[in-house]
């Protein structure tokens, strides 16, 4: 007899006294993924039935954000609350940084969620891009690791390690992170709750190899969810190729069709196995892209100087869990990647040491559909560019080589025109750059022309013939 059984067959007096055992935890990542490029956020031409349905299954956020717009500082600031100038990782880590001899555990000396569920008795398995150094050692917290080093490269029979050891896996990479995850799930026991991470690589660039099967749904598509506005002034030529190309938008479309596939596998594993209704599943993606929005392919390295587009900034975000979440709730309060942290732990019901560093705040009250005060300002920080979002404004305020921006969201919601210096504005804008510098020193970080100092990382920065090491 299993425990749910036994507890099942108590009398009514003595199951109330049984031990409850924490729910399970999934979280699904996508790269490079906007809310937009989805069924259930507006895009029906987008072939993704799972995200759809795991939509209508629990919580749906419509103003998500990434505190980063570019992968490995957003995802180190998902797993310890966070901001790149306190844990350390200003832009994407290149090879050296990620991988091999001298790569670095860039998340030493920071304590991380998965690291506290272990403590707290979960089993914690890893199966898809890591891209926060040392990819290819297992974590503190995790015991089940697999992962192709370095963040990226080809879609198509890809090198994974798999618990130390060098596999390589014929076919599609997402398949690949799909099975491993499934032999994750295959080891797990019901007395124990798990945590299991999936961070897919879809739909990041290249657009090598997809699947037929999921590139067929797009035979003849119009892709009127891609814009095709002109090419902005200080584009990312390193996808210049992309811009209204119609394989690439193909390519991307399929990519998010077979990460949800793989998504319903998963899914699909907890249904028959009876799971579901004790398993928390989380989908999101660790930052946005555009995809012709604003004359950009790419996200916020899409252009010299970076950009904090909405486009850019905006994720997906859907929490279900049918034992304890109403179904098909809509969530509009602004939350941030720095939020994840701190929600992710007090809905689990596991404690966490105070750290001044870590400004998000809980958002299981929204999640449960409680009428709670929220706040109304957002925080950004990528390299040298800081910016704040408010329900109507939004400024970036860079280093003195670069533009500031200042943009009414509610007037001109394409963020066209720039209002910066406007006089209408200047209000505004004195009190939003006064929110800013508050902000920044709240959190323990140098004045903004020193953001340099926040990082030991090899950086890239972008120019007019492509990537250039500094």
């Amino acid at each position: 007899m299993t425990r749910r059984e036994f507890v099942a067959a108590l009398p009514p007096a003595f199951a109330s006294l049984a031990p409850r055992r924490r729910p399970n935890l999934i979280v699904f990542m996508t790269d490079d993924h906007a809310p937009w490029a989805t069924g259930t956020y507006g895009c029906s031409e987008l072939v993704t039935p799972h995200i759809d349905a795991l939509a209508k299954a629990g919580v749906k956020f419509t103003r998500a954000f990434a505190c980063t717009p570019v992968c490995s500082p957003s995802r180190m600031t998902y797993l310890t609350g966070r901001i790149p100038s306190t844990h350390g990782v200003q832009d994407w880590l290149r090879p050296e940084d990620a991988t091999g001899a001298k790569a670095t555990r860039w998340l030493d000396g920071h304590l991380t969620f998965p690291e506290l569920l272990a403590q707290a008795g979960y089993r914690c398995g890893m199966t898809g891009k890591w891209h926060m150094g040392e990819d290819e050692k297992a974590q503190r917290g995790f015991t089940y690791w697999a992962t192709v080093p370095g963040g990226g490269g080809p879609f198509r029979d890809a090198e994974f390690v798999h618990n130390g050891e060098r596999k390589r896996m014929a076919g599609f990479k997402e398949d690949a992170i799909g099975d491993f995850a499934l032999e994750f799930l295959n080891q797990q026991r019901e007395e124990t709750p798990f945590y299991l991470h999936v961070p897919f690589y879809a739909p990041h660039t290249p657009y090598d190899y997809q699947p037929e099967q999921d590139r067929a749904p797009y035979a003849g598509s119009k892709f009127s969810c891609f814009p095709e506005e002109p090419e902005h002034p200080a584009r990312n030529y390193g996808t210049r190729n992309l811009h209204h190309n119609e394989a690439a938008k193909r390519g991307f479309s399929a990519l998010i069709t077979g990460l949800d596939r793989n998504m319903g596998r998963i899914l699909g594993w907890l249904d028959a196995k009876g799971w579901r209704e004790n398993t928390v599943v989380v989908f999101t993606s660790d930052q946005g892209w555009n995809a012709g929005h604003h004359g950009v392919w790419g996200k916020g390295n899409g252009t010299w100087p970076f950009n904090l587009y909405e486009e850019s900034i905006r994720v997906p975000l859907i929490w279900s869990h049918p034992a304890r979440l109403r179904a098909g709730q809509v969530q509009t309060g602004m939350v941030s990647s720095y939020d994840f942290f701190p929600t992710v732990l007090e809905y689990l019901g596991v404690g966490a040491p105070a750290d001044r560093k870590r400004p998000g705040r809980s958002y299981v009250p929204l999640l449960e559909g409680k009428r709670v005060k929220w706040r109304d300002r957002l925080f950004f920080e990528y390299s040298y560019v800081r910016g704040v979002r408010t329900e109507r404004y939004k400024l970036l305020v860079r280093t003195k080589e670069w533009p500031s921006e200042l943009y009414d969201l509610e007037r001109d919601p394409g963020e066209k025109q720039n209002r910066i210096g406007d006089p209408a504005l200047a209000a505004v804008e004195r009190e939003l750059r006064g929110e800013i510098d508050r902000f920044f020193v709240e959190q323990g970080a140098p004045p903004l022309e020193q953001w340099r100092g926040t990082t030991k990382q090899n950086l890239t920065k972008y120019s007019a013939t492509g990537p250039v090491k500094e």
